[in-house]
């Protein structure tokens, strides 16, 4: 077969200390060449590796090895492996942008770069597949064309979606600190103190035990007077 064993060198360390097949029955085995056996056999090579039983790991069978032993020009055929191993993960890479969309990319990174400050260069590095000294030189204004860069959104231009810069940018204000968090968060209610209305004498400090109850009676019973006397007239 084409395929050679696990770790060739330990399985044909084993095979040569602890069977009778020949070197070429163990070089075609392991796919090794016939003077690399022989150097282990002699000593002169694989030394302090210890060698791995192919027999005990499900790529040899014992009756493989007899037929081999008894015909020096049979040749071994590795068993197929009874696990599966899962094929291998796809590594990330940057985002793919076509061709027709890539010179529109210095737009898009301006638009999140004067409506989105918060993103950090990874963040529309992922967003809009492109490179770190690209974001630099539009933030620096040092770009090539940037004296005739419009901010177009990479939404609309169809470089991301719209729930892959939602997330983005819940990213990046959960990032901040807690005290830029709430000025991040938009608008929101005035305090007590600037709403509530101020006292007609200012600088006069009045506390809730300081009201006199009497004197306010006193002052909306004139009022009310007042406006009945003038209806009257």
């Amino acid at each position: 077969m084409s395929n050679a064993p696990l770790m060739p060198k330990a399985t044909a360390v084993w095979l040569v200390d602890n069977t009778a097949l020949t070197f070429d029955q163990v070089a075609d085995f392991t796919k090794m060449h016939v003077l690399e056996v022989r150097a282990i056999a002699d000593g002169d090579a694989a030394q302090g590796i210890k060698g791995m039983d192919p027999i005990s790991n499900g790529q040899l069978t014992r009756s493989e090895i007899e037929k081999g032993e008894s015909d020096p020009n049979y040749r071994l055929k590795l068993e197929e492996s009874k696990v599966v191993l899962p094929p291998a993960a796809k590594k990330k890479g940057p985002r793919y942008t076509p061709v027709s969309r890539r010179h529109e990319r210095p737009s898009a990174i301006l638009w999140l770069v004067r409506n989105h400050p918060e993103l950090k260069d990874a963040q529309i590095m992922r967003l809009v597949g492109t490179t770190k000294t690209t974001i630099a030189s539009i933030r620096d204004r040092t770009h090539w064309n940037a004296q005739t860069l419009t901010p177009m959104d990479p939404v609309t231009l169809g470089l991301c979606s719209q729930i892959e810069l939602d997330f983005e940018v819940q990213r990046a204000a959960k990032e901040k600190p807690l005290d830029q968090q709430a000025a991040y968060g938009g608008a929101t209610l005035l305090p007590a103190s600037e709403t509530t209305r101020k006292d007609e004498y200012e600088g006069a400090e009045k506390s809730d035990d300081d009201l006199n109850v009497d004197a306010v009676f006193a002052k909306l019973k004139g009022i009310g007077g007042k406006k009945q006397d003038a209806d009257e007239e």
